[in-house]
């Protein structure tokens, strides 16, 4: 069962602005990758269903989430359907993300309250997705379907929506600035913000350091 409302992973994802995206099968990588985000200000955190038995990883993962960081919210991404969205609803997940829009994965997660964030490419899947009862879209992958320049061409005649890009999106101010000008509510990091070296390497000072950052940054290009 969720730890966290459907309301607060919403807010904290809308008022962070970043959701690291990471998989990591060692389970002791995977706890120091959210001490180092969670260290760093981002208490969002998207773990992918990506290699074998990733749900059971994503278990312990959420077990020492709930006794060692209270405040991080961990939720499965790279989700494709209904079965495999119960299993991390089941296992503890606040929130799910699909690199698709599947209408069963959203009744799952309507009939548990938990935020459902699908992939979309065009303006009508994310209206597809709203009448499913998505509050966020992703937009996947976000340079490839159009960068900042498509999500400002949909915002005009769809203001209410809330869209966050994964792909293509850097810890710099180049790439997150024009993002965050043509109005996502946040953005999705992956290997630019958890990157292979790092944790290879172990260096989980310049993660919590990036992490920090990042969330800076995203504050300041918000006038915040």
């Amino acid at each position: 069962m969720a730890r966290h409302s459907k309301l607060e992973v919403l807010n904290a994802m809308h008022g962070i602005g970043v959701v690291p995206v990471f998989y990591n099968g060692d389970i002791e990588k995977a706890q120091n990758i959210a001490r180092s985000c969670v260290a760093g200000g981002i208490r969002v955190l998207e773990f992918t269903n990506r290699g074998d038995h990733a749900w059971e990883v994503f278990s312990s993962l959420d077990r020492f989430c709930a006794a060692e960081l209270p405040d991080a919210i961990l939720g499965a991404g790279s989700v494709l359907d209904a079965g495999t969205a119960s299993i991390y609803i089941s296992n503890g997940a606040s929130f799910i993300v699909g690199p698709v829009t599947n209408p069963d994965v959203a009744k799952v997660c309507n009939r548990r309250k938990v935020p459902y964030i699908p992939g979309c490419g065009t303006a009508s899947e994310i209206s597809n997705a709203e009448e499913l009862g998505a509050d966020i879209v992703k937009i996947f992958p976000g340079s490839a379907v159009g960068g900042p320049g498509f999500v400002k061409d949909v915002l005009a005649p769809m203001p209410w929506s809330s869209i966050m890009p994964t792909g293509g999106v850097d810890i710099t101010e180049e790439s997150l600035r024009p993002w965050f000008e043509a109005g996502v509510c946040a953005v999705g990091m992956g290997s630019r913000l958890v990157s292979n070296d790092v944790v290879a390497n172990g260096d989980w000072s310049t993660l919590e350091s990036r992490s920090r950052d990042v969330v800076a940054l995203i504050g300041s290009i918000r006038g915040e």
